[in-house]
């Protein structure tokens, strides 16, 4: 590969696709958030002065990693493992960590809060794009080939899931799965794997009985409409009567206290409620652009290592985003998984911002 550098027209889409959605979520971020920022920190920009902040500080980012090049990650990949490593132990440790929505998951700073499981997602996907590229030959082996990554997999997993932070730690398991069937890895080790999944996951539910309600709920919310079923119910409501063209910015009803949290994991309900159907399709759109965009980024990359780079980042915030929609619709129980791009958390935007900054400067070389 050459070190000729040429930006093309899919730099431009992806970029701009990113930057409307994002700018598009800050908007929505002060419509869903002004009525509970104003009535508990008496500061109805609260939370979107807190997302500008990071989301400007992602745009730098994203334009400095654009032009560095890709290949500097494939030197520091265990590195940057092993940092994020020590950092999901040290978010642990009382004192250090900070307990929020019952998951001591971040590191406090002033009113802002650091999630380390969200650069560890990206780190992960770093490692093991490497591990492919130098395994090549041992994919089809799942002693030697599959089963080290798996163990690495498993303790990443494993420290999220001590916070506990469940929808994290299935991005991270669907990510890196994605990047393994890449990577050449047998299909018949898939369906195994999926079998062991379903039986980890019944583990996990006797293990933490709240889960269960959350999937009893799921399956009929109206059992315990103000209980466990609660969110999905009111989420529901906001996204039922926003029909064709919604009731317009700042008018949802929901966040008036009904929707815990809106600006969060259910900001896609507001989006529904305040600009109906072709809101949904505007947000699809942009998605759909990225997605489309970054799986052409990885198809035409000439290079393995940012062929399985812009694979996993793809994956990612593909899979992410379908996790959040199912979630917001009722088609699965509630995980805590925010909408990337569109939902307030500065880690999240921020890491993302820095994806696709990795993403542009994939597509910067070309055969």
């Amino acid at each position: 590969m050459g070190d000729s550098m040429k930006k093309n027209s899919v730099d431009v889409l992806l970029l701009i696709s990113v930057l409307a959605i994002s700018i598009f979520g800050i908007i929505m971020i002060y419509s869903a958030s002004y009525v509970w920022a104003e009535y508990k920190f008496n500061d109805p920009f609260k939370f979107v002065k807190n997302q500008g902040i990071f989301f400007v500080i992602g745009v730098i980012f994203m334009i400095i990693i654009s032009k560095l090049n890709y290949h500097k990650y494939y030197d520091r990949a265990n590195t940057l493992l092993i940092g994020c490593l020590v950092l999901l132990v040290l978010v642990l440790i009382p004192g250090i960590g900070t307990v929020r929505n019952g998951s001591r998951s971040w590191f406090g700073i002033g009113s802002f809060g650091i999630q380390p499981s969200e650069f560890t997602k990206l780190a992960l996907i770093i490692f093991t794009s490497k591990y492919l590229v130098n395994n090549e030959k041992l994919v089809g082996n799942f002693k030697k080939g599959v089963l080290p990554i798996l163990a690495i997999l498993f303790l990443v997993f494993g420290l999220i899931m001590l916070q506990p932070d469940f929808g994290t730690g299935m991005i991270i398991i669907m990510s890196i799965m994605g990047l393994l069937f890449v990577g050449g890895v047998n299909f018949k080790f898939f369906l195994k794997l999926g079998i062991v999944g379903v039986l980890g996951i019944v583990g996990l539910i006797v293990v933490a009985p709240y889960r269960l309600k959350r999937i009893l709920s799921f399956l009929n919310p109206w059992s315990d409409p103000l209980g466990s079923g609660f969110q999905i119910i009111q989420s529901l409501y906001a996204i039922g009567p926003g029909g064709l063209f919604g009731y317009g910015f700042l008018n949802s009803r929901q966040k008036h206290f009904y929707l815990p949290e809106p600006q969060t994991d259910f900001i896609f309900s507001i989006i529904s409620e305040e600009f109906g159907v072709m809101g949904i399709f505007i947000v699809s759109l942009l998605f759909i652009t990225i997605i489309y965009t970054g799986f052409k980024i990885a198809k035409r990359s000439n290079d393995l290592f940012g062929k399985y780079l812009a694979f996993g980042i793809t994956f990612q915030i593909a899979f992410q985003a379908i996790l959040n929609l199912m979630v917001v619709v009722g088609l699965i129980p509630v995980t805590g998984v925010t909408l990337p791009f569109l939902s307030y958390g500065g880690s999240s935007l921020l890491i993302t911002l820095c994806s696709i900054g990795i993403l542009l400067n994939i597509s910067r070389y070309e055969k």
